[in-house]
């Protein structure tokens, strides 16, 4: 926004709304925005956009979220939203394969590998059919790990590795991003080695990620944003999907599992935390 010529305190004040993981407020908040007639909402996660997009059809919203936003039903089309709402989305559904062809190279000797997964996610079923098509081909099981809430979570770990797994893939989703800790704790506890849709969770001490980056992401949501204020309409924004995809290891978590990380994965990685 800054680049934009917009400097809070200076000629633009922020109301800032924090839910504190309590989605159900998620309304309430957005409307509270509403009535204050603010320029623009911003709007960082999957249930904070579908708030906004309910509490108000004029007011412009920018977005910042991890799924498909034509499958949630936020926008219209990609490069035509529509209406008032416009934004980034990192979506990392057709991810899947990747990362389970990754974990199969750091952890060649895992016959099961477990997909945390929530079920009330768009993109579940895309999640799961890519993971599933990854694992067949390598002649994997998979062993799907439905979570909805803290509760699910933490019962579901005690359960993989029960199964046996040997690894493990999160799936994208913006329950999971406000959870990082407890999983990256309980990958820990656990000593299962994860793979994570987003650099954030490898920052907080996950073993590595592959996905788009989400500073990046919040980053082009100021841009819009400071579009919007300048008065560009979010009907003409088409929604900007993220392209740059990295690959993070954190080699003291390798470390602390045991795993000595294969050479060509060191090569390919684009940022090793030591």
């Amino acid at each position: 926004m800054q680049k934009a010529g917009f400097v809070e305190g200076q000629n633009v004040a922020i109301e800032y709304r924090w839910s504190g993981g309590q989605h159900d407020q998620l309304p309430k908040l957005a409307a509270d925005l509403v009535r204050r007639q603010v320029a623009v909402i911003v709007a960082a996660g999957n249930d904070a956009a579908i708030a906004a997009k309910a509490a108000t059809t004029t007011i412009p919203i920018a977005f910042a979220i991890g799924d498909d936003p034509v499958q949630m039903g936020i926008v219209a089309g990609l490069n035509r939203p529509e209406g008032n709402v416009s934004g980034v989305t990192f979506y990392s559904g057709v991810l899947g394969a990747k990362g389970v062809e990754i974990l199969h190279e750091l952890v060649p000797t895992a016959a099961a590998i477990g997909l945390l997964i929530n079920p009330n996610s768009p993109a579940a079923e895309t999640q799961v059919r890519e993971a599933r098509s990854a694992t067949q081909a390598l002649g994997k099981q998979l062993h799907i790990m439905s979570a909805r809430n803290e509760r699910d979570i933490d019962t579901g770990f005690a359960v993989l590795k029960q199964r046996g797994v040997g690894a493990l893939l999160v799936s994208g989703n913006a329950e999971f991003t406000g959870q990082l800790d407890r999983i990256v704790a309980l990958a820990a506890r656990h000593s299962l080695p994860s793979m994570y849709p987003l650099d954030v969770f490898v920052a907080a001490g996950g073993l590595m990620s592959y996905g788009a980056s989400i500073t990046d992401a919040y980053r082009q949501v100021g841009v819009y944003t400071g579009r919007i204020l300048k008065g560009a309409k979010p009907a003409d924004l088409p929604v900007v999907q993220s392209t740059k995809f990295k690959l993070v290891i954190n080699l003291t978590t390798a470390k602390a599992l045991g795993i000595e990380v294969p050479e060509t994965l060191l090569a390919t990685a684009d940022e090793l935390i030591k």
